[in-house]
């Protein structure tokens, strides 16, 4: 076995699961679920059936990734965070999969501990989600959300270091413009 997985934890069949992943105490992976490699599934985290997740993903304790959630590469997801998949849940009028919003979380992207992010909504390529957010519409790329329901308060780095003014981080140099609502990294 080319990833690692605690004695105390399941792993379904038909599940994919990438080298170097680790998936520690009392974990549930469920049938049909692909997970790329090198991620890091922390203790008592479900993914639930047919979910994807990319490489580099870091999930930790608490969380579940239900149906009709999908992470790209390197996306990082905080102790206890949230995510929904139905809007209108109902315990006696069940929906089942054909009900779920799908909702993505880009490339790099970082969501706070115990923020919720509602179904159906797209979080962008290396946006920061602040601890204890819940994220009800779609967040743009570079964006740093914070409060309930979050808002925009900022931009991030790449690196994750919270930009000023002039658009240049201070810690790894680099630059970016903003083209209209979008902000875009400065071209070499």
């Amino acid at each position: 076995m080319s990833y690692f997985v605690h004695e105390s934890s399941y792993i379904d069949e038909n599940v994919s699961i990438g080298a170097g992943t680790k998936v520690w105490h009392f974990s549930h992976v469920q049938k049909g679920a692909q997970i790329g490699e090198k991620c890091s599934l922390g203790q008592n985290v479900n993914i639930s059936n047919n979910v994807k997740i990319g490489k580099g993903v870091k999930i930790q304790n608490n969380v579940a990734v239900y149906e009709g959630v999908e992470l790209e590469d390197y996306v990082f997801c905080g102790p206890s965070m949230v995510f929904t998949n139905d809007l209108t849940p109902r315990s006696k009028y069940p929906k089942g999969n054909e009900g779920y919003r799908k909702t993505l979380i880009k490339y790099g992207a970082s969501i706070g501990a115990n923020a919720t992010i509602v179904c159906g909504n797209t979080i962008g390529r290396w946006a920061m989600i602040a601890s204890g957010a819940v994220v009800t519409k779609d967040v743009p790329d570079y964006a740093l959300m914070a409060g309930v329901p979050a808002k925009q308060i900022g931009w991030v780095c790449e690196c994750g270091m919270v930009l000023k003014n002039e658009l240049k981080c201070n810690e790894c140099d680099r630059e970016y413009m903003l083209k209209g609502r979008e902000l875009k990294e400065k071209a070499e």
